[in-house]
This record gives C-alpha cells, structure tokens and sequence, in this order.
C-alpha cells in the first residue's frame, strides 16, 4: 500500500460522486439545494501523470443533468485549464519572478519520503478494523481482465473512536520507528526552515546537528503523547459530554467502506471507497446524512506516458492576474455555454453592491442643484469599469466592464452618449477644487447597468445584477 504513495508515471481514471439523504422535514428551498449538490459529480475520464509536477487530466463535471468537458495539464510553469465554451484557456501561473519564492523542486524528494513513512508508521501501529478480508479475485482494468489481490475493510464511527487509543499507545512505545520518522521530517522541512529562517529554525541549541534535533522533538513528541495518553479515557468522556452530537457523527450510522485491489507487484489497480457521515438532527437541519462515493482504476504504472498539454498558442487568461475584472472572465465564455450560464446567473460574479453614504460624508458625495455626485474613478472602480481622459477636449470615455459600451461625456456639458445614443444629463460632470472630476451618481450608475436605491437615512446603495 505504501509504494502507492509514491508519484510514479501512470494513467487512470475515476468518478466521484455525493449523496445527502434529506432530514424527515425540510423545506422547499433546502430541498432544491440539496437536489442541486446531489447532482454534481466529478468524472476524470483519462488522467496521465508523468512525473511529480507533470500531468493532464480530462474529464466532465456533472451538474444539474448538464456536463461540462474539462481539459487540464500541469507542468513546472503552471496550470493550465481548458473548459468547453471558453475562447481561451485558463491559467495559473506557479512562477513570480517578482517574489522571492524557495525553489521547492528540490526538496520534493525528500517531502514524499516523509509522507510514505508517517502514513506507514500509522499503518503499523493502527489495529486493524472488526470487519477485514483478502481474497483472491479476477477485475477487469481499463478493459484487461487481472488476476488481483482484494482487500476489503469496514470502519463504523464507534469503532473508529476506539482505535485512537491503542494507535498513540503502540505509536508512544515504538521508539525507533519515532525517532525514524522526526528523522525523516528533519530531512524534508529542515532545510526549508533553514532557507527562510537561518540555522536556528528549530529553535536554541545546534539545530544543523540532525542528531540533536531528532533527540529534542523525540523527548517533546513522548512526553506529548504521555500526557494524552494519561487522560485520554477522561478527556474523551467529557467532549462527548460536553458535544453530544458526536455521538451521531462518531456513531454506528458513520461508515467507510473501502476495496483495494492489487497486482502482483503490490500496486493498486483498482480502488472503490464510500463514505457515509451521519449527521445530528435537530431543527433547522435539513440533512439526516451524506455518502461520498469514489471509484478508480489504474494502469501503463511506471510506464512511459506522454501528457496531454492544453493548447496556449492562441493565448490564455491569467486567472491569478490582480487587475483581472468580471467582465473580462464572463467575455472568455461563449454566452450560450453550460460555465457562461453557470457564472452568471448561479454565481454572479457580475453583481455588485456599494454602499455610499449621504452627500457631504467621508465618501465625497457631494450635493449640487439637487443632484447627488461621485467622483468618476471612485464610482467606475467599483463598477469595474476602464476610464480614459482627453485632456485636450475634456471628453472622457468609460467603457462597461461587462458590455464593452462605451459611455462618452464632456466636463460642463450635459450632453453625453452611452452605447453611442446620445442623451442628456440633469447636471454635466465638473472638476471639483480637489482636482476629481464628478459625475451625477443616478446617471454613471444606470449607465454601467446598475441601480441606485435611496433610504430613508440618506444612505445610497448601488446594485447591479
């Protein structure tokens, strides 16, 4: 089980699904979500994996009977993620030459070995589960028949609870194996701690000696786990007491089901997991459980595989990208397509509400022939919309984040134009004393497809959908 942990190329596939189970009385609109989680799933048709930072995925998201295709492939440089509908990829850089990042690539080793001997240390000293079996079967993978090893377990919430006791006591007594795991912890965080903190990352005394360092955190993990053991059964006692609701979750209802499959050379081929949580009932909960369900299978392990790069030769959105706007993310999307849909109206990354105080409070409104007035770059920031000055002319043009239209207007002129119809303004815009140019607030508002809402208090609210 333990050389599955470590990355080795290989191709898979799998499929994950959830199901929450309703409480008896749930109203109309929990029943609506609830219906809404349960038809997500996530289907990983063809996964390559390369090496550690090399792969590619292409799958579907279920949602609401619809699929949307997805293609997605990692490499050293970033991620990249294709989705059906949109124009360009998206991406996500995994490089800043502007920070000053440690270079992690070659401390991968060593983080992997770590992590093979902590969840082998737990295997060791965990007891095994009431109901466990291995036999002998015959599976198909990837559509070859395979002579494999099953093994099936059952872990119930009540029984899991009582395996924690005996894991911290053989885990306190296996002095070796401790003292061999905060070895290899050292081995993998140690110089990382060093590169950002200096050589006394671990704190006073000769931290670079591993020898030391390895004594130090085998007297504080021992004398940690000997104070838990020594109340464990009280301790445990009273958060059950104190939480009774644990009770449900930790009880006979909360069950993981797992089968793993294995070839001769110990590799897992094949894998199905359920997990089932019960959940405390009480009013205002509408869910009585939920069951995860994954399965999987694997094949070509150790073999050589060739990912499948997504396409950026014809560009890519950077999504980590600070000045990114909504309607630049919207735009990439084909408007008829399941993501379009799915970010605008499920959601609406486009909707915005801003608060604006009274005229004449710290947010500038300023009153003038009974029209209320905002600085431009104040109100066109928070509508995500791009300004662009004429000085020349005094003819400033802004162009809505999510349409593109552009609205033309002059300083000291009424007249304007929006999506190139001309109208005319109650006031025109004016440069304020302060050097801000101001424009009416009902007017730039509705233009970029907002709503302006007054209450009694004199307090503005600004809407878009």
């Amino acid at each position: 089980m333990l050389k599955n942990l470590e990355v080795q190329a290989s191709e898979s596939r799998q499929s994950v699904s959830i199901e929450i189970i309703p409480a008896d009385k749930v109203s109309a609109e929990d029943k609506e979500i609830i219906e809404l989680i349960n038809s997500l799933s996530l289907i990983v048709d063809h996964a390559k994996i390369q090496d550690a930072s090399t792969m590619s995925i292409k799958g579907s998201i279920g949602y609401s009977g619809e699929k949307l295709p997805y293609h997605i492939s990692m490499d050293k440089k970033g991620m990249a993620i294709q989705l059906e509908g949109a124009k360009q990829p998206l991406y996500i850089s995994l490089e800043d030459a502007s920070l000053d990042y440690i270079d992690l690539e070659q401390y991968n080793e060593q983080a992997q070995e770590f992590g093979v001997k902590a969840v082998g240390f737990l295997l060791k000293h965990m007891p095994n589960p009431s109901t466990i079996s291995v036999k002998k079967v015959q599976e198909k993978v990837n559509d070859e028949s395979l002579s494999l090893t099953q093994l099936h377990a059952e872990i119930r919430g009540d029984e899991l609870v009582k395996l924690v006791k005996p894991l911290l006591t053989n885990a306190a007594k296996d002095e070796e194996g401790l003292k061999e795991l905060i070895g290899a912890f050292y081995d993998a965080f140690y110089p990382i701690l060093s590169a950002q903190f200096g050589s006394d990352a671990l704190g006073e005394g000769p931290a670079s000696s591993k020898e030391f360092a390895v004594a130090a955190m085998y007297g504080v993990v021992q004398e940690a786990l000997a104070e838990a053991l020594k109340e464990y059964d009280q301790q445990f006692d009273a958060m059950f007491e104190e939480m009774p609701e644990l009770h449900t979750v930790f009880g006979k209802d909360t069950v993981l089901k797992m089968d793993m499959y294995f070839d001769s050379s110990l590799n897992t081929r094949k894998q199905n997991m359920e997990l089932t949580v019960a959940i405390p009932q009480s009013e205002g909960v509408p869910v009585k459980s939920f069951t995860v369900r994954s399965e999987a299978e694997m094949w070509n392990i150790g073999g050589n595989v060739a990912v499948d790069q997504v396409n950026l030769s014809t560009g890519k959105l950077e999504v980590t990208d600070e000045e990114i706007t909504p309607g630049q993310v919207l735009r990439n999307f084909e408007p008829g397509s399941i993501i379009y849909k799915l970010l605008k109206e499920e959601m609406q990354i486009t909707s915005k509400d801003v608060l604006i105080g009274y005229p004449g409070d710290y947010y500038e409104v300023i009153k003038k022939n009974g029209a209320s007035f905002v600085p431009l770059r104040y109100m066109s920031a928070e509508l995500d919309a791009e300004i662009k000055w004429n000085k020349e002319t005094k003819t400033i043009t802004i162009i809505d984040d999510i349409t593109q239209e552009e609205i033309v207007l002059t300083v000291g002129s009424k007249q304007a134009k929006v999506g190139g119809k001309a109208v005319t303004l109650s006031e025109p815009a004016f440069i304020h004393e302060d050097g801000k140019t101001y424009v009416p607030l009902r007017f730039i508002a509705e233009a970029l497809g907002a709503k302006v809402q007054v209450d009694g208090d004199g307090w503005i609210t600004v809407t878009r959908d």
